[in-house]
């Protein structure tokens, strides 16, 4: 009896289990059925969606702009400025000069987009040099350094300027705000090596000959020019307008004869970096030169 009982006890579980679980598989299949509905794609969901999709387009354009300037084009500024190089040096040794000739003096085959010197900043590490081409277009800045047009040639009285890019196509002048007074530039031509060293800044003027920088063995032949240079400080940041600033006599626009002009050089770029709405000067002061010879390599060269 108590079997019997107990079968029917289960067969009445088992079909309380079984309309138990076909009910909540019904209730579940029931809700799931019952999805909400769509939002409709109104003009304002629409504008907003394409605004995005278009700023998210411009975003890539602008990355892969600049990927492109910063490293693409400093890839292809190598190879050119590697060109350049050979190519001088080709030239220089196709054009050599007797070491004995003490009336050497330097020759330039001026052309423009063609390199004609060399030029060195010691405190930037051994790896820093650039050949300097003729020209300060666009397409010679690609190159590297740029001499500009009708000022002065390395070592003369005036102003040697050049002109260099800030951020992609090579860089040369990527640090030239970093340049300190008393750093050294060299310029190696196919004859003689110059070194010219950057003047006192602004801040350092009024109390040069008292400062203990005065004292350096580097700072030995700088020192603010006074007179009709008075305004050629070491670094300063000028208005792209301000073109005074690569004349013989910088911010002078009167002419003065060539024996009452310093030897100068002077490095322009861009300020600050990524952008064109200023222009970084560098002003340096010949200091020192000396005529080539096999083997020989100024100590400046060695400066960190």
């Amino acid at each position: 009896m108590e079997d019997d009982y107990d079968a029917a006890d289960r067969d009445a579980e088992d079909y309380e289990d079984e309309y138990e679980d076909d009910y909540y598989d019904d209730d579940v299949a029931d809700h799931e059925d019952e999805k909400p509905p769509a939002p409709e794609d109104s003009t304002a969901r629409k504008t907003v969606r394409t605004v995005g999709e278009l700023l998210i387009t411009a975003g890539l354009v602008i990355l892969l702009f600049v990927v492109y300037e910063v490293y693409v084009t400093d890839l292809i500024s190598a190879g050119k400025q590697d060109d350049a190089t050979h190519a001088l040096d080709d030239q220089w040794n196709a054009n050599t000069v007797e070491p004995a000739d003490a009336q050497r003096q330097a020759k330039y085959d001026l052309i423009e987009g063609q390199a004609f010197a060399k030029m060195y900043i010691p405190v930037f590490g051994p790896d820093y040099k650039f050949s300097v081409v003729e020209g300060t277009t666009d397409k010679h800045l690609e190159i590297g350094p740029g001499h500009y047009v009708d000022t002065a040639l390395p070592g003369d009285p005036g102003n040697f300027a050049v002109a260099g890019h800030r951020v992609g196509k090579g860089a040369p002048f990527n640090d030239l705000d970093l340049l300190d007074s008393c750093d050294a530039i060299v310029v190696e031509t196919q004859t003689q090596w110059f070194v010219y060293r950057m003047l006192p800044k602004s801040g350092e003027v009024a109390n040069w000959a008292q400062s203990p920088k005065a004292k350096d063995p580097k700072c030995a032949k700088v020192s603010p020019l006074g007179g009709s240079y008075d305004k050629t400080v070491g670094q300063e940041v000028v208005l792209p307008s301000q073109g005074e600033v690569i004349n013989a006599i910088p911010h002078f626009t009167g002419t003065a004869p060539e024996a009452q002009q310093v030897a100068l050089m002077t490095l322009t770029t861009c300020h600050p970096r990524f952008s064109d709405k200023q222009r970084l000067i560098v002003h340096a002061v010949l200091a020192q030169g000396y005529p080539k010879a096999p083997g020989f390599v100024p100590e400046e060269l060695k400066e960190q």
